[in-house]
């Protein structure tokens, strides 16, 4: 459900990048060659477009997930046998003077794992991106 709220996000900046690509002069080259159509998209766009769909696609992960625990949070997300972050943090509300680790450390667990999406998805930029790259 949440990927259909989300995939004009990964939509636009796909069809940008694409657009960018279009014009840039190995395009033009390949057209010269007289490559077709099918080859230029799949030789020389698509793999152009995998290094930013995977960084848009691992930054991403960290707003689904704040997405997820907040509907558990405040109980539109999955149901209540099955345990979810949110979940744990308002059922723990209650309990937070007296065993403050059931509030405290799913929270902890949340942070841990959106801030490591995040690095991930800057590590996967800085080593997929081509400028960057050493010759």
């Amino acid at each position: 459900m949440i990927s259909v709220l989300l995939w004009a996000r990964y939509a636009r900046v796909v069809r940008g990048e694409a657009l960018a690509i279009r014009n840039r002069d190995f395009i033009g080259r390949a057209q010269v060659a007289d490559a077709s159509n099918l080859r230029i998209m799949f030789r020389h766009i698509f793999p152009n477009l995998m290094n930013t769909a995977v960084v848009l696609a691992t930054l991403e992960m960290g707003h689904v997930i704040i997405l997820r625990f907040t509907l558990s949070f405040l109980g539109a997300g999955i149901p209540m046998p099955t345990p979810a972050w949110g979940v744990m943090v308002a059922d723990g509300r209650e309990l937070m003077v007296a065993a403050w680790w059931i509030f405290f450390l799913p929270c902890i667990a949340i942070v841990l794992t959106v801030s490591s999406m995040n690095l991930l998805g800057n590590w996967l930029r800085d080593k997929l991106d081509p400028k960057l790259r050493n010759v």
